[in-house]
């Protein structure tokens, strides 16, 4: 059997995405010319942009923009090594300092992006032995940290609590493990029922770790995420979290107590072999960070942005999933349906992002649509129109 036969494998992902193609409704990699902003320019078309993670809409602030600007006319385009030779730069111990103070945790460390960060982090917390628990709509990057680790992984039903406790008792209390969760999961905006998991973790010995890449900037105390939110900030060990979304950069980090943080610096391979974070995505990552502790105002504009998007919605009669997050699912249908609506949508000039099994059942798919606190109500009463148009030629 030759390396290259799975291409031509009839059920594999790729053959689905060849089917899509020839349909004419293939929904990725869409060429984007101008910032990531509100409205943009997709392939020589004005387009509302309602399927990024610029939260808070700092990518096109020009506070951050110059940050970004003078570090680059400082230090130059990269560092040139890992953190752990010649790659640490006084701007990244700001970063981390400046990180750990807004997380209310004793330290941080920065990682060369957000899916790195997760590797880096349960990779070295976690080896064989261990055991990590998993909520099943985690992150991908959960699930290759862990497979990374050599540690056990048992997943439980998403956001079920009874399901969470089966596996705990399983395990027992002596049994070294990990609760990794989500904090605000970025396809169904559900928040992780963080109170409860504490709650277990204590009961059954467990340390917590959260995933709050959609969470940071997005909910709790002036944007501090899922555990400032639930005010569990003490009884989360481990807080990660990437500067891509809020925080207009790129890259990720880990926030935890100061042992954790040395162990990982001096045990994460992922961190210790990897070019770090260039100069001008540190330093736009901390400006955004200073922003947002300037302007706490921000995530409460966020919050009442999609707040008015749900209710244009529920106006239109389109059928969406509440939530208490700037991501708002929209209910669709089969998968060939749903990829047909998000190709008419970016015709008509919105862009929203399908999503499909396995993430979810075959006929129970969504568009995601996700806000940024500058979107203006009158942008989002045109994409709302729009998409209750598309929606009712395509459901009805």
């Amino acid at each position: 059997m030759d390396l290259f036969d799975k291409f031509n494998d009839t059920t594999s992902n790729y053959h689905r995405s060849l089917e899509v193609r020839e349909l004419g409704i293939y929904p990725y990699f869409h060429c984007l010319e101008s910032r990531q902003a509100p409205e943009v320019i997709m392939e020589g078309k004005r387009i509302i942009m309602l399927g990024s993670n610029n939260y808070l809409g700092l990518t096109s602030n020009q506070e951050v923009i110059d940050a970004g600007i003078a570090a680059l006319q400082k230090y130059g385009t990269g560092c040139s090594g890992s953190r752990f030779l010649n790659g640490t730069l006084d701007l990244h111990l700001r970063l981390e300092k400046e990180l750990a103070e807004f997380l209310h945790k004793d330290a941080t460390m920065t990682f060369s992006t957000g899916f790195q960060s997760n590797l880096g982090i349960l990779s070295s917390i976690c080896t064989k032995g261990d055991y990590i628990i998993c909520d099943r709509e985690n992150h991908a990057s959960i699930y290759d940290g862990a497979k990374l680790s050599y540690a056990v992984m048992h997943r439980y039903f998403h956001n079920d609590m009874d399901s969470l406790e089966r596996v705990l008792k399983k395990l027992g209390p002596d049994a070294p493990k990990l609760i990794v969760t989500d904090g605000v999961f970025s396809m169904s905006g559900d928040i992780a029922k963080l109170p409860e998991i504490v709650d277990l973790a204590k009961k059954y010995k467990a340390r917590v770790m959260v995933d709050d890449s959609h969470g940071i900037g997005t909910i709790g105390e002036g944007g501090r995420g899922t555990a400032s939110y639930f005010g569990l900030e003490d009884e989360v060990d481990i807080i990660m979290g990437t500067f891509s979304k809020s925080f207009a950069s790129l890259g990720g980090f880990a926030a935890a107590k100061d042992i954790v943080i040395d162990y990982m610096r001096h045990m994460s391979r992922p961190f210790m072999f990897s070019a770090s974070l260039t100069p001008a995505n540190t330093a736009s990552a901390l400006a955004a960070l200073e922003y947002l502790v300037a302007h706490p105002e921000i995530k409460d504009k966020l919050t009442e942005i999609s707040e008015y998007l749900q209710s244009a919605l529920e106006k239109r009669g389109v059928k969406y999933k509440k939530t208490k997050t700037p991501v708002v699912p929209i209910y669709t249908s089969d998968g060939n349906t749903t990829l047909k609506i998000v190709r008419e949508l970016y015709d008509d000039g919105v862009f929203v992002n399908a999503v499909l099994p396995p993430a979810t059942p075959e006929n129970e798919c969504l568009i995601r649509t996700s806000l940024m606190a500058n979107i203006t109500k009158d942008l989002i009463d045109e994409a709302a129109d729009k998409i209750a148009k598309v929606l009712e030629r395509n459901l009805n």
